[in-house]
């Protein structure tokens, strides 16, 4: 889109005017209060109840909360990717200035959110999967542990990550025209330690039982954990597009 003086002297006027934080706010609270909310369902039935997967117990409060864990993982990412798709934008040569920058705000408060589901499920539940596992004797792969960490807050970035993809591919021109590398590397990446769930657990049920965190069956979440490092080039790729709407005049203000 080429950006005239007119138009850049009105996207400087608007800038102070279309950021919004009540998303990333209210996202990240929420984001909290699950957290804090599944810790709580550990603290009060992981000893109690979750030790013995052939009991009446766990059936109840593990089966039951994978079972609702997966249908709402499938549910939420088919009606996000449904409803950013009907509602792209099906015109975006035409957008403002002012609301392509006010696009790009949105998007890194996505990504912000994003940051933090990557942190409480790579580092925070991951980290306490394998402390469960070097105390407690599993009987099952679907341990309290791995049911709250593989099967709920890893889902939950991975959807969180798909979401901001689809809304930079149909809401912004600079992510609509080509596929970002950057982006692909960071959604792609961190999703893929979702299929290395399983590959994970059939390691551990065939042929090894060490639940060393450092262990070689578990250098594929390290491998694909760190591709999370794209988000820089995508925010990169984000400044680079601000700069060019502000121009250089208001960015040298911003200094």
């Amino acid at each position: 889109m080429s950006i005239t003086k007119t138009d850049t002297s009105t996207t400087a006027a608007d800038a102070g005017k279309i950021l919004d934080l009540r998303p990333v706010v209210s996202g990240v609270v929420a984001l909290t209060l699950l957290v804090a909310a599944l810790r709580l369902y550990e603290q009060l039935f992981g000893w109690s109840a979750g030790l013995d997967s052939f009991s009446p117990e766990f059936q109840i409060y593990w089966t039951n909360l994978l079972k609702a864990a997966i249908f709402f993982s499938i549910g939420g990412a088919a009606g996000l990717a449904g409803w950013l798709w009907r509602t792209r934008d099906r015109d975006l040569a035409k957008i403002t200035p002012a609301l392509e920058l006010h696009r790009l705000l949105n998007l890194v408060q996505w990504l912000v959110i994003f940051s933090f589901a990557l942190f409480w499920g790579l580092s925070f539940f991951s980290e306490q999967t394998a402390v469960w596992h070097m105390t407690a004797v599993r009987d099952t792969d679907f341990t309290p542990s791995n049911i709250v960490t593989f099967y709920i807050s890893y889902p939950l970035f991975a959807i969180i990550g798909m979401g901001a993809f689809l809304y930079a591919r149909t809401r912004l021109p600079s992510f609509a025209k080509g596929f970002s590398l950057a982006f692909l590397v960071l959604v792609v990446g961190v999703f893929m330690t979702i299929p290395n769930v399983g590959f994970n657990e059939w390691g551990h049920t065939s042929w090894s039982m060490d639940e060393g965190f450092a262990g070689p069956l578990h250098w594929g979440f390290v491998f694909f954990g760190w591709m999370s490092l794209a988000i820089f080039g995508v925010v990169l790729q984000i400044l680079a597009r601000v700069h060019k709407l502000l121009g250089q005049e208001m960015v040298d203000k911003l200094r």
